[in-house]
């Protein structure tokens, strides 16, 4: 036996080489909290600026993501756990950010979203008279 066939489990050994499917899953994601925004990091790993959208619509923040497994020329999988895979969030809101300020940026698969709040809702000191 080489060295090479001992990196490939022994039940997929021979023939088994169709693509695995895309797959759909909620992506890691952390919320955090500011005096003047909300920020979102979702982690895509994979997904390039071209295969993100992030929406806003009434109370909710949509962020979708695609990661498409491409054969390179000339290769001929042996082995293969790696799919395309689809990134799907939706977070709801309680109107309390200012929609036409929201931002994203992407770098090295990390979404950050910023979420401004409202006037209304930001902390403000109140003078004592």
């Amino acid at each position: 036996m080489s060295l090479f066939n001992t990196l490939i489990p022994s039940f997929t050994r021979g023939t088994e080489t169709a693509s695995a499917p895309t797959q759909t899953v909620r992506p890691a994601y952390d919320v955090k909290q500011t005096p003047e925004a909300y920020h979102v990091t979702a982690y895509l790993p994979g997904v390039a600026k071209d295969g993100l959208e992030v929406t806003a619509e009434g109370t909710e923040i949509r962020i979708a993501g695609r990661r498409a497994w491409q054969q390179p020329e000339g290769w001929t999988p042996l082995y293969r756990e790696t799919a395309g895979t689809a990134y799907e969030l939706t977070l709801t809101h309680d109107n309390a950010i200012d929609a036409d300020k929201i931002s994203a940026e992407l770098t090295d698969g990390v979404l950050r979203v910023t979420l401004p709040k409202a006037e209304a809702v930001k902390p403000r000191k109140i003078a004592v008279n």
